[in-house]
């Protein structure tokens, strides 16, 4: 063997420890996302069997959601950069700091969120309905959409307070109690869906309004869990004995914290708004674009569920090592992490192609057209996995180390500055369809890929935040 297949492999394989270390975190992860997606994937097929006009609705409504999920997800991570680090140096009062964080975050982002929505989902609706189709099919779209969107609204104060805690869990490496009650809410949406979409077992037949309420109580029940669980085992989890007694934290560190998330949040939501953009210049294409697109986004986050969950693993492993100083570790290990997470990306995507002609066929209430669109849209997709899993990689190793005004041009200003008018180009100017369109826009993602790998080689996001503390 050659020595530069030896630096390879050593580069980029690690030992039985380090993947012993890698499952223990991404298994628990895996499952949850897995199960996740399956359900939702069932969940998405019954509001399918209504028609084209709810399952649109319902996915452009969810387009809406994925902006606030996001947002949570952004407003946290910046508080939860300095988590993971607080643990990994032993600091449980910095930990339990970064909780009240969250918690105060999490309030501003939900009182934003009930003003947009309550008072201007006609219009933001109405942007996903701007294609070639039926008047009447519009109207009923939107209908829809509003009708899903105003009940969904009651369970996003459970879903916001569910990520403080489940944040806080993963920091400390905990991932198995967000798995378990994130399986719990899934299997209880999945089981309400079937009874209020259809009307079963004496229940009130409320269709999309149904399934609005399957979440709503979903959300809830996976609350109950994390939250019971967390406090019955507050010597385990000792960040949360007290952590309620105030919500004040030191300025100094609210500050830090506030300074260095805000890019996060601002890419989260910046990012999830492009995505959301995008799907509406594809809709451009035509109405029965967006129910293609709705099951192509379902069925394909089911396959990448292993991918994703790397995201926790590189969080977690690096953010620790950072917190203990062990730079050398840190920057090891994320070389390895990025070729496992390409490695099962590339296997997943295989078998995404080989199942992509099989899986939309179970859509018995779309049309024709609607199913062969998506099948195309998923050999799409998984052609472009492995670049997904790499860039994926990439950001979550710059977060760790806090270098969030670089993963904010890297994550939302790409999407902003390349895929977005990329893809109005493609559909206003060269008239594309949305086969071609969704092609060139994720072959772009090989430039990401290449920004990537130039920021996590340059190894400037190698720090250790926990100083911050002590200087606070």
């Amino acid at each position: 063997m050659s020595s530069l297949m030896k630096r390879a492999r050593a580069t980029l394989i690690g030992d039985r420890v380090f993947y012993s270390t890698v499952l223990a975190i991404i298994v628990p992860v895996i499952i949850q996302n897995g199960i996740s997606n399956f359900v939702n994937l069932l969940d998405n097929l019954m509001v399918g069997a209504l028609g084209d006009a709810q399952m649109s609705g319902v996915s452009i409504a969810n387009q809406l959601l994925f902006i606030f999920n996001l947002a949570i997800f952004g407003g946290l991570a910046g508080p939860g950069i300095f988590g993971a680090q607080f643990y990994g140096a032993g600091d449980i009062e910095g930990l339990k700091n970064t909780f009240r964080i969250k918690l105060l975050e999490s309030l501003f982002l939900l009182a934003v969120a009930f003003i947009a929505f309550i008072g201007f989902n006609d219009p933001l609706i109405s942007l996903f309905l701007q294609g070639d189709g039926d008047p009447l099919m519009a109207q009923d779209m939107l209908k829809n959409g509003q009708d899903y969107l105003m009940v969904v609204l009651i369970g996003l104060p459970a879903f916001a307070l569910t990520q403080c805690y489940a944040g806080t869990l993963r920091e400390m490496g905990e991932t198995r109690l967000p798995m378990i009650a994130s399986v719990a809410a899934v299997f209880t949406n999945a089981l309400f869906n079937y009874l209020l979409i259809f009307g079963k077992l004496g229940m009130p037949r409320l269709e999309v309004v149904g399934a609005a309420v399957a979440t709503v109580i979903s959300r809830y029940v996976e609350l109950a869990i994390v939250m019971v669980f967390t406090h019955l085992h507050h010597a385990r989890f000792s960040f949360i004995e007290g952590a309620y007694r105030t919500l004040r934290v030191p300025a100094q560190l609210f500050k830090k914290v506030l300074r260095m998330g805000a890019p996060l949040l601002a890419n989260e939501l910046l990012w999830s708004i492009g995505m959301s953009t995008l799907t509406a210049i594809y809709s451009l294409c035509g109405l029965t674009v967006v129910s293609a697109l709705s099951i192509t986004f379902t069925i394909s986050n089911l396959f990448n569920s292993i991918y994703m969950s790397m995201g926790t693993a590189v969080s977690v492993m690096v953010g620790q090592a950072l917190g203990a100083e062990d730079y050398g570790r840190a920057k090891g290990d994320v070389w390895r992490l990025i070729a496992f997470g390409v490695a099962a990306a590339a296997v997943m995507g295989l078998l995404l192609i080989l199942f992509a002609p099989l899986i939309p066929r179970a859509y018995t209430g779309v049309t024709e057209d609607v199913r062969q669109t998506a099948t195309s849209l998923l050999i799409v997709t998984a052609c472009a996995m492995p670049l997904y899993s790499f860039s994926h990689c990439a950001y979550f190793t710059l977060r760790s180390g806090g270098k969030t005004i670089i993963t904010f041009l890297f994550d939302s200003g790409y999407t902003w500055a390349l895929s977005v008018p990329l893809a109005l180009l493609m559909v206003r100017v060269f008239q594309g369809d949305i086969i071609l369109t969704y092609a060139v826009v994720e072959a772009a993602n090989l430039i990401k890929c290449a920004l990537g790998f130039f920021f996590v080689k340059s190894g400037k996001w190698i720090q250790n935040l926990t100083h911050i503390a002590d200087q606070a």
